[in-house]
């Protein structure tokens, strides 16, 4: 009888440690997990928990840019090193916007939007999307003579993009409401793409 009960008690300590050793296991796995979270993983997850809310006006996740403006928005699409969005401010309805995801200082999440933004995203069978750069999302926007206001670090022009270089763009400089007409233009801007913080069209 008393090796029964010597048995028993051994098979428990036994069990007891190797559930110890997996939720250890675990818990590394998803320490680990975190620490490879991008700060593009974090807002993709977010715009993947509120895509039920697609057509809620209010969805919206906030992102403060570089130099403290900080926007509401609608993620539409991430590309490698940028996302596209709907701008979700008064007076800016139906307006989208393309963001380096450089130029983001802090996501501002609220407390639902959280625990979400650290679920693991499911494994995507790697869209072209993902892996387009910022320049060609612009040259698009250049070949459709798109107006667009361009924000940088260091203020906020209207224009239209000429063309598309590795690291910089051209911008003719005309009023938002004038078509890019070269009697219309005022001057021209060649910024660096590591300045731009956003790009809105609509």
């Amino acid at each position: 009888m008393r090796w029964d009960l010597l048995f028993d008690d051994l098979e428990s300590q036994l069990d007891q440690e190797q559930r110890d050793e997996e939720r250890a296991l675990a818990i590394e796995e998803e320490r680990l997990r975190l620490g490879r979270l991008t700060l593009r993983d974090r807002l993709s997850a977010i715009a993947s928990a509120d895509g039920d809310d697609r057509h809620d006006p209010t969805a919206s996740v906030r992102v403060e840019l570089q130099g403290g403006r900080i926007l509401a928005l609608r993620p539409l699409a991430f590309g490698r090193d940028w996302m596209s969005a709907e701008l979700r401010e008064p007076g800016r309805g139906g307006a989208q916007c393309i963001v380096p995801l450089g130029a983001i200082a802090a996501l501002l999440p609220t407390r639902a939007q959280l625990d979400p933004s650290l679920e693991p995203l499911p494994e995507s069978s790697a869209r072209l999307a993902e892996r387009i750069g910022l320049p060609f999302v612009l040259r698009d926007l250049c070949r459709r003579r798109t107006h667009v206001q361009l924000t940088t670090v260091d203020g906020v022009s209207h224009g239209t993009i000429d063309r598309v270089a590795r690291d910089h763009i051209d911008l003719a400089l005309h009023d938002a409401d004038a078509p890019r007409r070269e009697r219309e233009v005022q001057g021209y801007r060649v910024v660096p793409l590591a300045r731009v913080l956003l790009v809105a069209f609509r």
